[in-house]
């Protein structure tokens, strides 16, 4: 964690990264990801110096909750199936819903 971080931060962090080896991933991808959603999170809320534009405007992490991964709770968004859809060339493409789109990708 970085200097002059929380406690609260702190224990936010090392939930995270529990819960992301407990999922079976890496230990250095854990704590990848620990540190980015604590860092987004310090960011949104004015407690760190620097802070991106899009970690200030985009959603939360906790709240976006995994929406842009392939293994989230929805898997993966309309936009990412409709992406891999035109990379493979699927006709018909942009009429489809995410359901016709993930039997298409599928």
């Amino acid at each position: 964690m970085p200097r002059g971080s929380s406690p609260k931060r702190e224990r936010q962090y090392e939930h995270i990264e529990k819960s992301q080896r407990e999922r079976g991933t890496s230990p250095r991808r854990a704590k990848e990801i620990a540190a980015r959603t604590v860092n987004k999170a310090r960011a949104r809320s004015g407690e760190s110096k620097t802070a991106s534009r899009e970690s200030v405007r985009d959603v939360s992490s906790s709240r976006r909750g995994g929406q842009r991964s392939h293994s989230g709770p929805g898997g993966p968004t309309r936009d990412q199936l409709y992406a891999e859809a035109k990379r493979r060339g699927v006709k018909g493409r942009s009429k489809m819903n995410k359901a016709q789109l993930e039997r298409a990708v599928g």
